[in-house]
Formats: C-alpha cells, sequence, structure tokens
C-alpha cells in the first residue's frame, strides 16, 4: 500500500482551503522574541507575548508549514484536563493543586471556546465508555473525584443510557464528562496565524532551524537574533536540545477518518449528541464526528522508535490502522463496511507525570515548554500563556503552578529505555486482556510514573 505524504493522508491537513504559506527566512533578522515552532504551543506562545506587550517585535520560525506536526495531525478532541486525569493530578500534586488546576482548565476552555467559534468547535462533552465492570467502576471512582474537586455536571450511565447515546454492543455503561468538545485543530491553527498578522507578528514556514546559541537562532537562510528564544518544538525539542530526553520520551498514536456516515449508519449508531469519546482500557480507543460526520477513530497505543526518532519515516503504521479497523467493526459491526480513506501519525512528547514541563537553557535565554502527552489542544493555550509569561519576566500565578516549578520523573537513556517501554507496553497490554497489574506497573504507579497517549 502506497505511504501518502502526512499533506495528503492526514484529514485535516487534506482538506486545509486555500492555504499561503508564509514566506520562509532570509538573512539577518532581530527581534525581541523568537518563537521556535508554529503549533498551538508556538503561536498561544506568540499571542500572549504580543497581549502582554503589544509593541513587542515577535518572530514565529516553523521548519514546515502551520500545524504540520502535532497541533495538525491531533483529534481535536478538547478537553478541560490539564494533567491526563483529575485523579492523576492529585497524585502528583495534591488534593488543592488539582482542584486549582481543574478551575484553570474550565475557565481555559471558556477563553478558547470564544476565541475559536469559527473552528467547527462543539461543546458536546465527552463520554468515557465501560466495557468491563472494571471499566465500569474506574469511571466512578472519576465521578467521586469530580465531586472531592468540586466540578459540576459528571453523570454516570447505566447500560441503557449509553446505548441510548451511543449503540454499541460492547458498552455496559459510562461517565458524561461536561466542558469540553470537538473542534477542528487546523482552522484554530489558521485562525491563531490570522490573528498574530494582524497584530504585527512575522511567521516565516519552511524555515528550518539548524542550532542556538545564546540570543540566536540559526536557519539554513539565515538567522534571528533575539532577548528571549521560545522553544515549542514538543516531541522534536531533543532535536535542538538533546538534554532534554532525560525528562521526555516522543511516541507516535495513530489515527483514522472515514468517509461521512450514511443515513443508515447514523440511525445504527446513534451518537446524536455527538461527543468525543474514549473507551476504559489503558491503550484505548478515542473517537469522534468531524463537521461533515465522518469518524475519526484514534489508538491510545502509542509506539516508540528507538532511539527516539522523530520524522516522517513513523508517519505510518500498517499495523496499527489494521488494528483500528478491526477494532471499529467490534465497537460497531452494524457499521462494519465503514471505509476509512485517511490514516496517519502523529508525534507526542509524554513525561513520567503525563503533564508538561517548563524550563531554562543557554543562560535563561532560551525557554522552553513540552509533554502534553495527547492532550495538548487546550493544556497548549495555558503553556503558552506561562511561557510568555517567563519570557517577559512577568510575575503572575501561572508561574506558581507545581507543573512549572518541579521537573518530572526522568526517563532512562538507551538502551534502557527501549527495554523499559517494550516491558511496560506488554504488561498494559495484558492488562487491557484482563490480568490484574504485574509487580512493574505497580511499582511504576507507587512512584506516578505513567506511559500512555
Amino acid at each position: 500500500m502506497q505511504k501518502l505524504p502526512v499533506e495528503q493522508s492526514c484529514y485535516w491537513l487534506a482538506t486545509r482551503e486555500n492555504y499561503v504559506a508564509s514566506d520562509p527566512l532570509s538573512g539577518s533578522q532581530s527581534a525581541d522574541y523568537a518563537v521556535i515552532g508554529a503549533g498551538f504551543t508556538g503561536l498561544w506562545t506568540a499571542y500572549f507575548l504580543k497581549q502582554l506587550n503589544p509593541s513587542a517585535d515577535v518572530v514565529v520560525l516553523e521548519r514546515a508549514v502551520t500545524g504540520y506536526g502535532a497541533s495538525g495531525r491531533n483529534a481535536g478532541i478538547v478537553s478541560t484536563s490539564i494533567d491526563h486525569t483529575h485523579n492523576l493530578a492529585i497524585g502528583h500534586f495534591g488534593l488543592k493543586e488539582a482542584a486549582r488546576l481543574a478551575s484553570l482548565g474550565l475557565q481555559n476552555i471558556d477563553e478558547l471556546s470564544a476565541f475559536a467559534k469559527d473552528c467547527d468547535f462543539e461543546r458536546t462533552g465527552q463520554l468515557q465508555v465501560a466495557m468491563t465492570p472494571a471499566h465500569m467502576e474506574e469511571c466512578k471512582r472519576n465521578l467521586d473525584v469530580a465531586s472531592q474537586l468540586g466540578i459540576q455536571g459528571y453523570r454516570l450511565l447505566n447500560k441503557e443510557e449509553i446505548q441510548q447515546e451511543v449503540n454499541s454492543p460492547l458498552y455496559l455503561g459510562g461517565l458524561f464528562v461536561p466542558g469540553g468538545g470537538n473542534l477542528n485543530p487546523i482552522k484554530l491553527i489558521d485562525r491563531l496565524k490570522e490573528e498574530l498578522l494582524t497584530r504585527g507578528v512575522r511567521i516565516h514556514e519552511n524555515t528550518q532551524v539548524a542550532s542556538l546559541d545564546n540570543g540566536l537562532v540559526n536557519c539554513r537562510e539565515g538567522s534571528v537574533r533575539a532577548r528571549r528564544i521560545i522553544m515549542a518544538t514538543d516531541a522534536y525539542s531533543h532535536h535542538l536540545l538533546p538534554e532534554l530526553l532525560f525528562r521526555f520520551i516522543p511516541l507516535y498514536d495513530y489515527i483514522l477518518v472515514s468517509e461521512p456516515l450514511n443515513d443508515e449508519q447514523k440511525r445504527a449508531i446513534r451518537w446524536h449528541n455527538r461527543q468525543g469519546m474514549v473507551d476504559g482500557r489503558t491503550f484505548f480507543n478515542y473517537y469522534r464526528l468531524t463537521a461533515d460526520d465522518r469518524v475519526l477513530w484514534g489508538t491510545s497505543e502509542a509506539v516508540y522508535y528507538p532511539p527516539n526518532r522523530v520524522d516522517e519515516s513513523c508517519d505510518h503504521s500498517e499495523g496499527h490502522y489494521e488494528t483500528l479497523r478491526t477494532s471499529w467493526i467490534r465497537h460497531f459491526p452494524e457499521a462494519a463496511e465503514l471505509k476509512f480513506p485517511y490514516a496517519w501519525g502523529g508525534p507526542i512528547a509524554s513525561t513520567t507525570r503525563l503533564t508538561p514541563f517548563f524550563g531554562t537553557a543557554y543562560g535563561d535565554t532560551v525557554v522552553y515548554g513540552l509533554g502534553y502527552t495527547g492532550h495538548g489542544i487546550g493544556t497548549t493555550r495555558i503553556a503558552g500563556k506561562i511561557l510568555a509569561n517567563i519570557a517577559t519576566s512577568n510575575r503572575t500565578d501561572l508561574l506558581s503552578l507545581k507543573m512549572v516549578t518541579e521537573k518530572p520523573f526522568p526517563y532512562p537513556p538507551e538502551p534502557i529505555r527501549s527495554l523499559s517501554v517494550n516491558a511496560v507496553t506488554a504488561s498494559l497490554k495484558r492488562v487491557d486482556q484482563g490480568e490484574s497489574p504485574n509487580m512493574l506497573l505497580r511499582m511504576l504507579d507507587l512512584f506516578g510514573i505513567g506511559f500512555s497517549s
């Protein structure tokens, strides 16, 4: 099977309308702030830099086109959670900090919703689906945690209620999670780019950054001298700062998008409230409907390509695509004939606590933030605020968040890294098949270390 480039195989990028890339960087330039990476993190950082200082000279450098990386390849499911789950937030940071993060996440989605109203944003909430009694118990625990944190609107669904929402023979119940929804991530990228250009931000696409020095960004066809450099490159960050690999691991998730559902398929599946969905397994499926009623069907069974590879050779996995097609038929046998013409992978940066981290390098002239582990659409907006405030030395309560002040537990280097990933993956697969967590997983849980997307 021919492997199409991601610009053609990714539904969001392939259906992008009338996009005109900005000119590449040429010659030697200067700026107050140079942002590397034109995904969500980089564009939100530039947005908040101009909000903090409208007269600031801001330049954004992107090696391909805006949204080429994870920002343009994700599912477009918007979560209110900043940590991977509220329960993990309590474990990582304590109840008080978890409540603070929950409140911040809800406020962030409200603000994002207002900005992204033209980006196919549907505030549908989400469904967590139970496929086993153990999954149902987890839904109940999540409901209890939401109550502890003072989050309103969670609702436990029994089998009849979940089947009324989405008709699948596998579903025993579930949990409705309010606040989030679905959007078109590339439309949000384009909305951000348009806003930045009107504010005087210079954006240079097809501009490969070759190296960093103190206050200098060296590119293949030019350079930028800046007071502060902001690294917004997530899973690609080790290409410029190899020392960051100590704190994250690059992984790939894979996604299919179908042809539009016909009327018969819509009646069979129901899904009339159009929620984004995840099932209860460790390596879960995540799924949603697009604005034109296609099914986006993804897997969190993330892949590590040693040694820390992030490049075009990882953009496709026929094995994952076949597993995804098979899982679709298991979930929805009445729509088994549905075809999936779009298929692609995208890189994510996973930390051991499954939350982002922040820091500085090169004598504080470089500021960085990364590690969204699949929760990037909402969290990158908060990260952009954090990075803009760090870069401008502006004091704000955001900088007192523990995910800003504390670094995640490190990952081991190669070859232990590959061996560890393989061992944990095999162990988690056995849990999804009904086995109890083994000693390795119990030890990781004791230290609050996760491995998923």
